[in-house]
């Protein structure tokens, strides 16, 4: 099998890697997310890649697919798997393709991704969570997926880590969202008071917490992460077993907060879980 280079290019950053025969032989991280990038400047930096790495075909997975990245690659409908996402790769150049993403409707409602797709199906296709399950990839937008006979039969997304960047920086709360966020006592208090409801005036009492002294506000960014991981995690993972896709900031963190509310976690390397489905894809689409 020729060697392959493929790339999970999202917004803010990029990781590459490098895959001989099914094994990762390299893989590196950098800051050229789609949002460092001009559409005019991909192929050279796409050409600077195999120069490194040699002469290999690319794969492209993540924002550098949509209408904000470099080529638009559209959207597979769920229920879909790797041989959908294979069928549907957009060529981009001398052996240059792009993983579309995924979208689901039903009841007028509707979805996207694009590049969790080939993390979530490819740790189905690695054996690291079985065909049919709950899956979970924290971020800026968490990803909240069933999976059912290996493929994506439907999913949802929320949003606490950007609601925390948002209250963090451009609110009433800002002052007193200073602090570190740890999976401490606070952050527990806060994921148990999610669970209760009412997010919005639990939200505003870190403010009054503050002016009355009831907690200090080098506690407030843990709280507050824990309202919004909290109402998350209570509304989907309540007694469920969930495989959590997650890096070591928010592993941790929503490990806690999923096992508070009465499910169960098995941590899962999204590293190996992105490789192994865009090496499957690979194997498909040749």
């Amino acid at each position: 099998m020729d060697r392959l280079i493929a790339v999970d290019w999202g917004t803010t950053n990029r990781r590459i890697y490098v895959i001989d025969e099914g094994v990762v032989t390299l893989t590196e991280r950098d800051a050229l997310g789609i949002l460092a990038v001009s559409p005019a400047a991909y192929p050279a930096l796409i050409e600077t890649l195999r120069t490194r790495h040699g002469d290999h075909p690319v794969l492209l997975a993540g924002m550098i697919g949509s209408n904000r990245g470099w080529r638009d690659a559209g959207y597979v409908e769920a229920p879909c798997g790797i041989p959908e996402l294979a069928g549907a790769l957009r060529a981009a150049g001398d052996r240059i393709w792009i993983v579309p993403g995924v979208s689901w409707q039903a009841n007028g409602c509707g979805d996207v991704m694009r590049g969790e797709e080939a993390q979530l199906l490819g740790a189905i296709a690695a054996g690291l969570a079985p065909a049919r399950a709950l899956l979970c990839q924290p971020g800026t937008h968490c990803k909240w997926a069933e999976m059912n006979e290996g493929q994506i039969a439907h999913f949802v997304t929320s949003m606490p880590g950007e609601l925390f960047a948002l209250l963090r920086n451009h609110s009433l709360l800002s002052a007193q969202l200073t602090g570190d966020v740890t999976e401490g006592e606070a952050f527990a208090e806060g994921v148990e008071d999610a669970r209760s409801g009412h997010l919005l005036a639990r939200l505003f009492g870190i403010r009054a917490a503050g002016v009355l002294g009831l907690r200090s506000d080098a506690d407030a960014a843990s709280y507050a992460s824990g309202l919004l991981i909290g109402a998350d995690c209570a509304a989907h993972a309540a007694g469920r077993t969930v495989h959590l896709l997650a890096d070591e900031k928010l592993g941790p963190l929503y490990a806690r907060a999923i096992e508070q509310c009465g499910g169960t976690v098995v941590m899962i390397d999204s590293h190996a879980a992105f490789a192994a489905g865009a090496n499957r894809i690979w194997e498909l689409a040749r």
